[in-house]
């Protein structure tokens, strides 16, 4: 039995959007994931932080959490020159769930790719971000990332 019995599920291209996510907030959703992945692969810290709240939650794929904005930030610019110099991705929106007024629930199929977004080798990721309306706009407010072999990502 489907838990959204009685709600409304919309397919919106190639994202399932459970419950009422209007269409400007999927385009402001979508283009919070949208930016987190190009700052990422331009290995731009300062960038990728600004897509989460002040005081956001966030576990890397290698489980560690790091709480605001800050810190994300902080761990990110090193991160991203040594041991993720070297890796891109590409972000894909699969599932939007309403929440709450201004809160949505983002899954994110992440793939491996070379620098210039072809697909290769590797881990793939699955994401899950809660994205929510702050004064400063739509922003990741807490999120986990979870590594997943190829075979299992399909």
């Amino acid at each position: 039995m489907s838990p959204y019995r009685g709600e409304v599920l919309v397919m919106a291209g190639e994202v399932l959007v459970a419950g009422d996510v209007p269409v400007a907030v999927r385009e402001a959703v979508t283009g919070v994931v949208a930016a987190l992945e190009d700052a990422f692969n331009r290995k731009d810290a300062e960038a990728l932080g600004a897509q989460f709240g002040e005081r956001a939650s966030w576990t890397n794929a290698a489980g560690r959490r790091l709480d605001g904005r800050a810190a994300i930030t902080a761990f990110s610019g090193p991160a991203m020159r040594e041991f993720l110099k070297d890796s891109y991705a590409r972000y894909e929106v699969v599932k939007l769930l309403a929440v709450a007024d201004g809160v949505v629930a983002v899954n994110v199929a992440q793939t491996p790719t070379d620098a210039a977004g072809r697909p290769v080798e590797g881990p793939h990721g699955r994401a899950l971000y809660v994205v929510a309306r702050q004064a400063d706009g739509w922003k990741i407010v807490a999120g986990q990332n979870n590594a997943v072999d190829a075979q299992s990502a399909a």
